[in-house]
């Protein structure tokens, strides 16, 4: 099955060596670039892709405000949006983790780890690497003040213990490898579990696991070393 890809960046020519990236992979297909926020979200109708590569820094509507309104259209459901920033400069990593991005790549990433961090949102994965989940969260999530809460704290009370174990293990950064080799379970048992906290908190996916994670107090970030 071809993952097929939207591309949204003003840089013609970081587009353009994406797209040859992309392309030369059996299981990869560009179907569309888009220049600005508005544009990314016209097309993405139109092609119904399976990933957004989406910048956040775009004149006119830029990434965060087109992932907010691709991640609220139900027609775009399957759709999974894929940023492009740095950690230590994009203040608005953590609302477009809040409006449904499902991961986060530099924009100086190799090109292995682009077809990868692609491959992965596309299963319906987030790509938040440990280290890079508890730096996310830590310095975001728990100095912002979200707009709304996915879901109420008194959701997780839906959930099996287990369930809520695997969800703070997954909050924490690790895989569910990590998390089947901390609790002796298998790889496959440790998804299912993510799979039925997300049905029952009616989140998106695995990234928005992790902010319900933080918003409900199941899981708290450290606080910054002082030193």
């Amino acid at each position: 099955m071809t993952i097929r890809v939207l591309l949204a960046d003003d840089q013609a020519l970081l587009r353009a060596t994406f797209r040859i990236l992309i392309d030369n992979c059996d299981d990869l297909q560009v179907v569309a670039e888009a220049a600005d926020g508005d544009q990314a979200v016209e097309l993405a109708r139109q092609h119904r892709p399976d990933v957004v590569l989406m910048d956040i820094r775009m004149p006119g509507t830029d990434g965060l405000a087109a992932t907010e309104k691709l991640c609220a259209d139900p027609e775009l459901g399957s759709t999974r949006v894929l940023i492009l920033t740095t950690f230590e400069t994009d203040e608005y990593v953590a609302q477009a983790l809040h409006a449904g991005a499902s991961g986060f790549l530099g924009k100086d990433v190799g090109a292995d780890d682009l077809l990868t961090g692609i491959r992965v949102v596309a299963v319906g994965d987030s790509l938040l690497s440990p280290a890079a989940t508890r730096k996310l969260i830590t310095r975001f999530l728990t100095c912002s003040q979200p707009r709304e809460q996915l879901a109420p704290p008194e959701a997780l009370a839906t959930l099996t213990n287990r369930e809520r174990e695997v969800m703070a293990l997954v909050a924490e950064g690790n895989s569910n490898a990590d998390i089947a080799e901390l609790l002796f379970l298998s790889p496959l048992t440790v998804r299912t579990h993510v799979h039925h906290a997300m049905a029952k908190l009616n989140v998106r996916d695995r990234a928005q696991l992790v902010v319900v994670a933080y918003q409900s107090g199941l899981t708290r970030a450290n606080p910054p070393y002082s030193g």
